[in-house]
């Protein structure tokens, strides 16, 4: 199957308002549902069963209560006060790492987990990077009883041990993905190889706003959650819309999810790629994992690999509505290098004793380069996930730097 390019016909290429439903399963010019026919009745089983569950009140009263009762939402909004006075620029923090399972993850894992239940289905089979999803699917999994399989690149089962573990406690197979770059990329196309063989008793409980039509919907709708949350909370603690709202971008869903929250209030939205996978900035139109959408490919036409020192962002292609923002210039995108991220994790470490996810260091090292450009601004930067699940790498980057040396300035000492 290589990459599942082998499609039915999209789905029509009419133009979808800025973060309005998709038309035809499409956003602008992106999108589409590019499938092997085997999966073509699974899209439109699962955009029916969506569609009516999303309207039934029932369905949204019971998500509402598991995000609340069980994965602790509303997430603050928190203002850094020492990383806003380093940096010249006001910045808050919308706290999605402090979601249960530690990142935004578990908003669309359950909203997913829910509606496959309401299918019939009894087994979730989901692809990971950085863990964040594989775990959030796990949960969700042991949650509701059922048999849940994650697909996960060889090279990020060894970066991310400890995801793996939490994983396998929460009763999940982790089966590695060997083949091409053995990361995210490699995991997809093992989940979707997996859903085509069990389609009758799984759901793919896809982790980003990418993949065949209704996932980059369906994803989002999950994750508006972010964005409705965070604006309510700063008309309410600040008054009127901050001037800039910054995310990490791989698949795009905690972007996706918070900038639908200021959609059509004058914010800037700014979506920061990994330098080495910066679909928007680098790649062209293409068809993967069943979307059209920007990405990264050679002058003939084989997907590239792509590189981060995130395993959540290590992916070469891009949600196709990140895709429809940037091409009518509603959202943009920006890379950063590894380098800065490093810089950006021990800055807010040691301003604000929060450790992000390396992912969530990607939106951090935009906000830390552009000072210069949000001087007296006010910025919002959404913290997808926290940085348990990379303190081990960031030993080896950063113990030579950190072992028995003297504390940063503003680092106490004592007990």
């Amino acid at each position: 199957m290589g990459e599942l390019q082998s499609a039915t016909v999209s789905r029509g290429t009419p133009a979808a308002p800025v973060m309005g439903n998709p038309v035809n399963g499409r956003f602008g010019d992106f999108g589409g549902q590019f499938v092997p026919e085997t999966l073509v009745p699974a899209c439109q089983e699962l955009e029916v069963a969506f569609t009516e569950a999303w309207a039934d009140p029932a369905f949204r009263a019971e998500l509402d209560h598991l995000l609340r009762e069980y994965a602790g939402r509303p997430s603050p909004l928190t203002e850094c006060a020492r990383l806003s006075g380093e940096l010249g620029c006001r910045v808050w923090l919308k706290r999605e790492d402090l979601n249960h399972t530690g990142s935004h993850k578990i908003n669309n894992v359950l909203g997913q987990a829910l509606l496959a239940r309401r299918m019939g289905k009894t087994r979730l089979v989901a692809e990971t990077g950085a863990g964040q999803h594989g775990v959030a699917s796990a949960t969700a999994a042991a949650l509701l009883g059922m048999e849940c399989v994650v697909y996960m690149g060889e090279v990020d089962m060894a970066r991310q041990e400890l995801n793996v573990f939490r994983m396998r406690l929460l009763g999940a197979e982790v089966r590695p993905a060997s083949s091409g770059s053995r990361t995210l990329k490699d995991a997809v196309n093992e989940a979707m190889r997996d859903w085509v063989a069990t389609v009758e008793s799984s759901h793919y409980c896809l982790g980003s706003v990418m993949g065949p039509h209704p996932y980059p919907w369906m994803v989002r709708e999950f994750h508006r959650v972010i964005g409705e949350e965070c604006a309510e909370q700063f008309r309410t603690n600040v008054g009127g819309s901050p001037d800039y709202v910054v995310a990490c971008v791989g698949g795009g869903s905690n972007a996706i999810g918070i900038f639908s929250g200021f959609a059509e209030a004058s914010t800037r939205l700014i979506g920061v790629e990994p330098a080495g996978g910066a679909a928007v900035g680098r790649g062209v139109p293409g068809i993967v994992h069943g979307m059209r959408s920007y990405l990264m490919q050679d002058e003939f036409g084989q997907v590239e690999e792509a590189h981060s020192i995130s395993a959540g962002l290590d992916y070469p292609g891009v949600g196709p509505e990140h895709a429809h923002l940037s091409d009518i210039g509603r959202a943009e995108y920006h890379p950063v290098s590894d380098a800065e991220v490093i810089e950006a994790f021990k800055l807010l470490s040691r301003t604000e004793g929060i450790i992000p996810a390396l992912e969530s260091a990607h939106a951090i090292a935009w906000v830390s380069r552009e000072r210069k450009r949000l001087a007296g601004s006010t910025v919002v930067v959404n913290l997808s996930g926290r940085g348990d699940k990379d303190v081990a790498q960031m030993m080896d980057i950063l113990g030579p730097e950190l072992q028995g040396g003297t504390p940063s300035s503003g680092q106490g000492g004592g007990s």
